[in-house]
């Protein structure tokens, strides 16, 4: 009961949270290449998620057991993925403690078990890739899709330092003119915007496996119970036409 009272306030909050982030402002969302049946993908996606965002990010409804489910053993996931735990069936929580983090960040990061379900894939695409430096930022940094963001850039040394320039000018509602902003690396990291879009990719693949492990099954198991419906409603129909083929 109370893992599930757990679960419900994470998923108000997150909620709440995407609520308030995106203010009624319209944000430009990137389609997400999504494919939970991408195994490779999944399990690169799962390999950041838990080098990077696993440092300050609990995902405390998921256990490093349901990693069986993207083509990984259990020897593989406790060599490779087990970071802060020793028991395959624990789930994934942060080394982080709350007390520290409201210390040094002023707030414990929100879980992020569910955030691929509460924000959406093509959200988390678009905002892993939207970060550019700003001065004015108290962390230096700030985001296309979510301003005033307080959370840094925490895959910079891959994608490298995106600044916000001015490319053109053009005419507002009023007939003033506006300047035309765009992201452009100022600093180049260790891959190319294509490897860093196939990277998050990855990640965003995996979040949005990890928000709900069943759905591949789900589906899979949708589609027979409307193929079975269909052949049930033949059948019905058939022994319908029999029992009633008498009757004047």
């Amino acid at each position: 009961m109370k893992t599930a009272l757990k679960f419900l306030l994470v998923s108000v909050v997150l909620a709440a949270s995407s609520s308030f982030a995106s203010g009624g402002a319209e944000v430009h969302l990137d389609r997400a290449p999504i494919n939970l049946k991408d195994m490779a993908s999944l399990q690169r996606g799962a390999r950041t998620f838990i080098n990077y965002c696993l440092n300050c990010h609990n995902a405390q409804f998921m256990r490093y057991s349901h990693l069986t489910q993207i083509g990984l053993t259990e020897q593989q996931i406790k060599d490779n993925l087990m970071f802060t735990t020793d028991k395959i069936g624990d789930t994934m929580v942060s080394a982080l403690d709350p007390a520290d983090a409201k210390d040094w960040l002023k707030s414990v990061p929100p879980d992020l078990t569910l955030s691929a379900r509460v924000r959406g894939s093509d959200w988390l695409y678009t905002y892993m890739r939207g970060f550019y430096r700003d001065d004015a930022s108290p962390t230096g940094w700030n985001n296309t899709v979510f301003k005033g963001v307080s959370m840094p850039h925490v895959l910079h040394d891959l994608q490298g330092t995106q600044a916000m320039v001015q490319v053109g000018e053009k005419h507002d509602h009023d007939g003033k003119m506006e300047p035309i902003m765009k992201l452009a690396i100022d600093r180049a990291g260790s891959m190319s915007a294509g490897e860093y879009d196939h990277n998050v990719a990855d990640l965003v693949n995996y979040m949005t496996f990890m928000a709900e492990p069943a759905r591949t099954q789900r589906t899979q198991l949708g589609v027979l119970v409307l193929f079975f419906l269909v052949i049930a409603f033949f059948v019905t129909l058939a022994l319908k036409h029999e029992y009633w083929k008498d009757v004047k």
